[in-house]
């Protein structure tokens, strides 16, 4: 049970409710348990359970009816300029998540597997049952949508902006 803790918190993020992420969790584990045979030793037992867990999601977004496709995406990557303004040091924690609920799902999942789940592009790729360069590519744009977002909002104009003055 030495993962628990991080499908927990990975769980909490995809359903934003207490009580739905540990029935999210709990379900991935029973899965787990009753798919072990599966389970090949000496590879990444997280990426594994991860994987679980985002297809356990995933199936019970569908029973709900809730998945929904962004189909704007290609429209609002167009519009994004070449320059990447630099992001200042002085971003809260809330300025970031705040940012990051803001990108389509399925940007924030790569996201938050690589960059803070810190799995390889190839485990995040099992894990979400994609291919490796749709990772590698999601991730890319999800960064820059995420930079985009935060100038939007904001929190880098705005913290950069702080930085200059006190210079």
């Amino acid at each position: 049970m030495p993962h628990v803790e991080r499908l927990f918190r990975h769980a909490m993020w995809l359903e934003r409710e207490r009580s739905n992420a540990e029935d999210l969790v709990q379900e991935t584990l029973v899965q787990a348990m009753q798919s072990f045979h599966r389970f090949t030793p000496g590879t990444n037992c997280r990426a594994w359970l991860l994987s679980i867990l985002h297809h356990v999601h995933l199936n019970r977004l569908r029973k709900l009816g809730r998945l929904t496709v962004d189909s704007d995406i290609e429209e609002r990557i167009s519009h994004t300029v070449p320059f990447a303004a630099p992001i200042a040091d002085h971003l809260t924690d809330e300025d970031m998540l705040a940012a990051l609920r803001s990108l389509p799902s399925h940007h924030q999942q790569v996201i938050l597997l690589c960059d803070v789940d810190e799995l390889t592009y190839k485990e995040a790729a099992a894990a979400l049952d994609i291919p490796v360069g749709t990772v590698m590519s999601r991730l890319h744009r999800g960064r820059e949508l995420l930079r985009i977002q935060l100038i939007r909002t904001g929190a880098v104009t705005s913290a950069s902006r702080r930085g200059s003055e006190t210079a």
